[in-house]
């Protein structure tokens, strides 16, 4: 018996027959009475409804991209967590246990990923039988004499294209004696204590100067500013967004919803108790309400979930616009395991197949479709304003939230590089690297391990739903 994909009816129908199940089991639970009736419906700039998304994340997308990225391909991460601070003096690194990052061991890291990008893709470098060769190479010189001078002049074009393409994220140089391997496993995601003035610092930086806002319009809920009485109710703030165009409007819900979805990851993972010897790490269910009740935060709590809802649109988009370029037969996550990478590649497609079958994709070609030069220039501007973004995360003081800080900009902006990326991607080689459209292994993690985390946080949103359910 052949398994058909599902086409966009017979999804949809399946989804909503899950959906009534879900909300079965949601309707009863909400936060201050409030929440649930606010979070629920269509979202704003797309044709998306939250339901939907909830049930395809959470019993579709969620189990396959936690498989995903246990594999070795996705979970070692190279990442320079010393680059300074560009904008102000780097004097708050966080002195807590928690915050610090153990690099993962030269011994530990799979020796395909430590010979380096240049042949990631190399069909010929997965036939490579003795291991122990590549180990003790000093170069990459044990696996490039597999390779025919076309292919080795291929290869180098590439890099050199790579190098010189305009990205979204200020790229960390993975040669440098200050990049480390990261198990990723090993350092998850969690609350250190990193908080207060030096964390405001960051965000209010990211918000205040790099989305498009004047500073006669004033945030809501912003701790760097004063409360400002009635003005502080964010109405000012939300008309004045409101008129702003769609590209300008998206910018700022992207931030706002990378800044929610790492809210919910620390309080999904709080220190709970550091006991003898052994820490307890656990939701906390007061942080959560402190951070999205609307009670408790005028309304904005539920503009923040909705944001997370719509950046996770934007990633499940690019990563269904990118699947073609991972389905040539010639592309490798390559580890040196053959069957690792086997099982790694497949488990890929599978996940791609997903993100196609979902039937109400954000559409971006309603993004920089004006005038041409005009959209150029916005566009760029856009990009700009963005790599400011991924520059501003070395200045995270703990080190773990710089990791994953780094890693989700990164993943988000590799997300944008792909969406305005389409010719690209359609005139791909069957059989060959394009100069056109590369991405580097450091992206690919990134972009897999960036939407893993949007995942995880709307799986987590029901997971705290019950919790306060209880409570009530």
């Amino acid at each position: 018996m052949v398994n058909k994909p599902l086409n966009g009816f017979e999804f949809t129908g399946m989804l909503r027959g899950l959906d009534y199940l879900w909300t079965a089991l949601l309707l009863p639970i909400t936060f201050s009475g409030q929440l649930h009736s606010e979070l629920t419906g269509v979202l704003d700039d797309c044709f998306c409804d939250i339901e939907s998304i909830d049930v395809f994340n959470n019993f579709k997308i969620y189990p396959r991209i936690q498989k995903l990225t246990e594999r070795d391909y996705f979970r070692y991460y190279r990442v320079n967590l010393n680059r300074p601070c560009p904008f102000w003096p780097d004097d708050s690194h966080c002195s807590i246990k928690d915050c610090q990052v153990e690099p993962c061991p030269e011994s530990k890291i799979p020796v395909g990923i430590k010979s380096g990008n240049y042949n990631k893709y190399s069909q010929v470098a997965n036939d490579i039988t003795d291991i122990a060769d590549c180990e003790q190479a000093q170069d990459l010189g044990a696996i490039n004499s597999t390779l025919s001078n076309y292919t080795k002049e291929a290869f180098e074009d590439w890099a050199r294209h790579d190098d010189a393409q305009d990205h979204f994220c200020e790229l960390d140089d993975e040669t440098s004696p200050d990049a480390n391997y990261v198990d990723l496993l090993l350092n998850p995601e969690r609350y250190t204590g990193y908080k207060g003035p030096s964390a405001w610092r960051v965000w209010n930086s990211i918000y205040e100067e790099n989305c498009f806002k004047p500073r006669s319009v004033y945030r809501p809920l912003n701790p760097m500013v004063p409360p400002r009485g009635g003005d502080d109710d964010g109405e000012g703030f939300y008309n004045w967004l409101e008129g702003l165009c769609l590209e300008k409007r998206v910018f700022y819900r992207l931030i706002s919803g990378l800044h929610s979805s790492i809210n919910i990851h620390l309080c999904a993972e709080y220190l709970l108790d550091e006991g003898w010897g052994k820490s307890l790490w656990g939701p906390n269910v007061q942080e959560f309400r402190q951070r999205f009740d609307p009670a408790e935060t005028k309304g904005e709590g539920t503009r923040r979930l909705k944001n997370l809802y719509f950046l996770y649109l934007i990633e499940l988009r690019a990563l269904s616009k990118v699947a073609p370029y991972f389905e040539r037969a010639f592309v490798n996550l390559y580890t040196g395991d053959h069957q690792e990478d086997r099982t790694t590649k497949e488990l890929l497609l599978q996940f791609f197949n997903d993100t196609k079958a979902f039937p109400m994709h954000f559409d971006e070609k309603s993004m920089f479709a004006g005038q041409k030069m005009e959209a150029k220039t916005l566009k760029e501007e856009f990009r700009l304003h963005f790599k400011n973004i991924s520059r501003i995360m070395d200045c995270v003081g703990c080190s773990k939230c710089r990791l994953w800080g780094k890693l989700q900009t990164q993943g988000l902006g590799t997300a944008l590089k792909i969406l305005f990326s389409e010719k690209e991607i359609k005139n791909l080689p069957e059989h060959s690297p394009s100069k056109g459209f590369q991405l580097t292994r450091q992206e690919i993690v990134a972009l897999l391990n960036g939407f893993g985390r949007l995942s995880t946080s709307i799986h987590q949103l029901h997971n705290f739903r019950a919790l306060l359910k209880e409570k009530r």
